[in-house]
């Protein structure tokens, strides 16, 4: 039988694969776990890049998996039929083993066969081709092979249909994409494809077909392992097979976008009216929003004014004020509930979420009873605003409101409008793009050191976060957990569940334990074995479902002395002698009942060698 509802899509996916010779691997946390370079896990290639890069993986060379994602980049888009900020991505890798006629042939009949989705409303586009490397005929030749008319390929640039490398140098290749089409029509006219069309066809699945090594000197070279990574949206997937006209209104959505709508006291809410003026769109905010903070706070985030706590706050806020739009109360009862909504639908799936309910719930209200008190302090600004500007509120002003109180745009025509005033719009958006310049280029920077940053500097700091994990137990108690790291080749930063400030002589025990392990030059090396088994050798981890059924262990001491035992991917320092020194620079809060270190290494030789397996 053909797979509909999203639960039946997301099996499906996994059996079929499974049948083609992939080891299922569970989806990892939403955090990244040894990545400085993002905040997120943006796609289901994060957690596997150090067996992208080419070393082993211990289920095998086919995997697959379920991934949920959060991406921000396009946070402005949510609300329209397609844009998301979570979603889930179902993936599959091979890693030097089948490349592009093996994931094309499987991706056509996966859509083809198990979907059921006619050839007549697939397309795909291919790279056209630079001087870099050349016009990605093969993948083209193999398309027709299996059925698509010459006709449904098309040609883009390297901005299109090609992926990385994540930084300076480093893996590539051109991707070949799979749309359906949404055209007006039944069926796509002739010439038809995402080249000549793009409007008309929903884009669902991505190819990418990693065959280069961009070098320091600029230039492409064949890579010997060969890497495919693929990505498909399970919502955009759904929204195609069950008919609907948006990802809003497919099966474990529907639900929760139903329910804001029943908290609103607007009518006319579906008609083409609320379209129009934004009131749908205002509703789908707020359930994409609730459904994002809802998955992160349960994957251990907590509201913040940086990095991932800030991105939390703000999708929290974006929904109370989508919410207070539609004239639904948020006096703190709002999100809570539509959280629960979500749960129901989801916490089958990800148990995780009906395990942490309270918390999330808890989280949800207390942001959204802090909010009044800025929304407050904002309405006080505007008021302050109007009454030096009687006729037109200077862009700049307009901004201001939306990036320091947070109000968006409409809110502040609709506020305008109540006092006669007009919004220079055209001023807003010149200082919209500034700022957007700004944001983008700052992360470029944060993104310049690729996917992970393996250098010397890091590697060592990477070491020294556990060694610091290690010393803050013995010396504080076992209730001391990892809640989020960050590292950049200058400085740690460590994340730990501890409810009291640290004392300066906590403190001070704490660095000279971290620095007796360096100055005993340990060992460190790691084994590979099972969850069960790490939990058995009492191995520190976060024993939730982020971990495949391998995992490896590291462990630093010698036959006398184990000093820190953990799960982690890599990599890490042979010795601690290569540290150096140890110094914490400063200790203080990160949130309710969480602490947070940040803390340097010096000295130490310029070049390191890396941990092996024991």
């Amino acid at each position: 039988m053909q797979p509909l509802t999203t639960d039946e899509i997301r099996q499906a996916y996994l059996d079929f694969f499974k049948k083609n010779g992939h080891a299922i691997i569970p989806g990892a946390s939403l955090i990244p776990e040894n990545d400085p370079t993002v905040l997120f896990t943006t796609a289901g290639m994060h957690p596997l890049v150090p067996y992208i890069l080419g070393e082993p993986h211990p289920a095998g060379k086919r995997l697959c998996d379920v991934q949920r994602c959060i991406r921000t980049q396009d946070i402005d888009d949510v609300g329209d039929s397609s844009h998301l900020t979570m979603f889930e991505m179902l993936g599959n890798w091979s890693l030097g083993d089948y490349f592009k006629e093996g994931a094309i042939t499987m991706s056509f009949e996966f859509l083809t066969e198990v979907l059921g989705i006619p050839l007549s409303h697939l397309a795909v586009t291919c790279f056209e081709g630079d001087k870099d490397a050349p016009k990605d005929m093969e993948s083209a030749n193999i398309w027709m092979k299996v059925g698509l008319p010459e006709e449904r390929i098309g040609f883009l640039p390297k901005t299109k249909n090609w992926w990385g490398p994540a930084g300076a140098t480093g893996p590539c290749g051109p991707d070949t994409e799979m749309f359906y089409w949404v055209g007006p029509t039944e069926l796509p006219p002739a010439g038809s494809n995402p080249a000549t069309d793009e409007k008309h066809w929903l884009e669902i699945w991505n190819d990418v077909l990693i065959q280069y090594n961009k070098t320091e000197k600029g230039t492409f070279v064949e890579l010997p392992q060969k890497t495919i990574d693929t990505g498909m949206g399970l919502e955009r997937v759904a929204a195609v097979l069950q008919g609907v006209p948006t990802v809003y209104d497919t099966d474990r959505m529907k639900p929760i976008l139903d329910h804001v709508l029943k908290l609103s006291p607007r009518e006319r809410i579906l008609d083409d009216h609320a379209m129009e003026s934004g009131i749908l769109r205002h509703a789908r905010i707020i359930v994409d929003h609730v459904k994002a903070a809802t998955f992160l706070i349960g994957d251990g985030i907590k509201p913040g004014n940086v990095d991932q706590g800030y991105v939390l706050r703000r999708i929290i806020r974006r929904a109370i004020r989508s919410a207070r739009q539609l004239q639904i109360p948020t006096t703190g009862e709002c999100t809570p509930v539509l959280a629960e909504a979500v749960i129901r639908e989801y916490g089958h799936v990800y148990g995780y979420l009906k395990t942490k309910e309270k918390e999330i719930c808890d989280t949800l209200s207390a942001e959204e009873r802090q909010f009044g008190k800025t929304l407050a302090e904002g309405l006080k600004h505007f008021e302050r605003v109007a009454k030096e500007s009687p006729k037109i509120m200077s862009g700049e002003n307009a901004f201001h409101l939306y990036d320091t109180y947070g109000f968006p745009m409409e809110l502040t025509e609709e506020l305008a409008a109540e006092r006669g005033l007009h919004v220079d719009e055209a001023g807003y958006k010149k200082a919209f793009e500034e700022h957007q310049k700004l944001s983008r280029a700052g992360a470029e920077k944060r993104f310049a050191g690729g996917l992970a940053d393996h250098s010397g500097e890091t590697t060592k700091l990477h070491t020294a976060t556990h060694l610091l994990n290690a010393a803050l137990r013995k010396i504080l108690g076992n209730h001391v957990w990892q809640k989020g790291s960050n590292i950049t080749a200058e400085r740690l930063r460590f994340d730990f569940s501890h409810e009291s400030k640290m004392t300066p002589e906590q403190i001070k025990q704490v660095e000279e334990l971290v620095n007796w392990a360096i100055e005993k030059d340990f060992p460190i090396w790691y084994h590979i074995t099972t969850v069960e088994g790490a939990k058995k050798e009492n191995a520190i981890g976060v024993f939730d479902d982020r971990y495949q059924a391998e995992v490896k262990v590291y462990v630093v001491g010698d036959k006398e002395v184990t000093f820190s035992k953990e799960i982690c991917g890599g990599p890490h320092v042979a010795r601690t002698g290569m540290l150096g020194s140890f110094t914490i620079q400063k200790e203080e809060s990160s949130s309710s009942g969480i602490r947070r270190i940040k803390a340097v290494v010096a000295g130490g030789p310029g070049e390191i060698e890396v941990a092996g397996e024991a």
